[in-house]
């Protein structure tokens, strides 16, 4: 945990915005951090930086060419963040736009016919996309069905419905509702020793956050990220794309750059809050590592994110000092299982006797920030299999406290057993 690196987590606090207190609620805590984590104080800084900025790129002048420039090393950063040694970064308007964007080109622009496969366990963005497109291009589409015990899906289960015509392919990194990750790399492995030409595409929206991007393992051709998931802010998308999908035919002006995905001028300050996104976890990887090579670094900040989130969530389900946890609730119920390795600073739970929205306001009345997540468009994948109108999301990010877990621990005890 970061509070063996002594000063450390409040160091790591005050780079962020907001980080103890609601400039409408007052003080609290905040573990909302899956519906949008919060802000490095330089992404805020940045973009009020850029946007006073009145030069478009592309222009022979002194601040056209540093817009240039400040792009083109936020692309680097971002190869160098996701390890990706092929392929291009590109901005979008939002993780979601850039899920169908990439997931109906692979579709549309594939060998004609055969089979478009996908899981139950995705959020809308890439379930809709693939459904939507693969009926216009007359493909079949392939729901491979998630573990509701666990709340994620396997390699395993893949393997079982992939067929050599399978053309596309989308897999979720980590599911938003459950907290749990899916093993990107074997799930790619299986589908290509059936289907070796199929396109590939990620949903890393929820994962980012947590660190331990490593592209070049993987075997995909598509990866999506929304930035104000992971430290930046609202308004636009990154996604990564393979040398081959970046080749395939797209929206695009005609006779303008080949493999040019963007559409339009981007915002440099997108870009730039990247970056600074980027610094934050190379500083923080060297409080772990001394190597002068930052990929090492971001590797060393990634484990130490996992490490601190993994205890974070441990005290949430056992308890921290003499308070019990949610598992030790007699009333409280928890999707994916107690002790699942998969989950990644997640807890999705309900409590028996107690409607979910009474939870949320009770835990909102003593400061404590939660989000309920309905047996809806978003969420009634999860919900739905296992008889659930409803259920609590507590989402927990590195910048969290065993402090704030104790706090919520107290507040849901005192809900759940009155």
């Amino acid at each position: 945990m970061f509070d063996q690196n002594p000063g450390l987590i409040d160091a790591i606090r005050d780079r962020f915005a907001h980080v103890a207190t609601c400039p409408v609620q007052g003080n609290r805590i905040f573990f909302e951090n899956a519906g949008g984590a919060l802000t490095l104080k330089s992404v805020v800084d940045t973009s009020a930086q850029y946007a006073a900025i009145p030069d478009n790129q592309g222009r022979d002048n002194p601040m056209s060419k540093e817009l240039v420039a400040v792009i083109a090393k936020a692309k680097t950063d971002t190869m160098t963040f996701l390890n990706a040694k092929e392929g291009q970064v590109f901005v979008g308007e939002s993780g979601t736009e850039l899920l169908f964007r990439m997931i109906s080109n692979a579709i549309i622009e594939s060998t004609e016919g055969g089979s478009v496969i996908g899981t139950t366990l995705e959020h809308p963005a890439s379930r809709s996309a693939a459904q939507r497109w693969a009926k216009i291009a007359r493909k079949d589409y392939i729901a491979v069905p998630h573990d509701d015990t666990t709340g994620t899906v396997t390699a395993d289960a893949y393997a079982a419905l992939v067929r050599p015509d399978t053309r596309v392919a989308t897999i979720i990194h980590t599911s938003p509702v459950t907290g749990m990750a899916v093993d990107v790399a074997a799930v790619s492995k299986v589908i290509r020793a059936v289907a070796p030409d199929c396109y590939i595409i990620v949903d890393g929206i929820q994962h980012a956050a947590h660190g331990q991007l490593d592209i070049d393992s993987y075997g995909i051709d598509g990866y999506a990220i929304s930035p104000y998931k992971v430290f930046s802010r609202h308004g636009f998308g990154i996604a990564w794309i393979s040398d081959r999908l970046t080749a395939l035919p797209h929206d695009s002006l005609i006779d303008g750059p080949a493999g040019n995905w963007e559409l339009g001028t981007r915002d440099t300050g997108a870009y730039a809050t990247m970056s600074d996104v980027i610094g934050y976890f190379d500083w923080l990887g060297t409080h772990y590592s001394d190597s002068d090579n930052m990929r090492t670094r971001l590797e060393a900040a990634g484990a130490a994110i996992h490490d601190h989130e993994q205890a974070l969530t441990r005290a949430m389900l056992h308890g921290t000092g003499n308070l019990k946890g949610l598992a030790d609730m007699a009333s409280v119920h928890i999707i994916g299982g107690i002790d699942n390795p998969a989950r990644e600073g997640l807890v999705a739970c309900w409590v028996e006797g107690i409607d979910t929205p009474d939870v949320i306001a009770a835990l909102s009345e003593r400061g404590i920030r939660v989000h309920i997540r309905k047996n809806d468009h978003y969420s009634g994948n999860i919900l739905t299999p296992i008889g659930r109108p409803d259920c609590i999301r507590v989402s927990m990010c590195h910048y969290n406290t065993i402090e704030e877990v104790a706090q919520f621990l107290t507040a849901m005890r005192e809900i759940a057993e009155g």
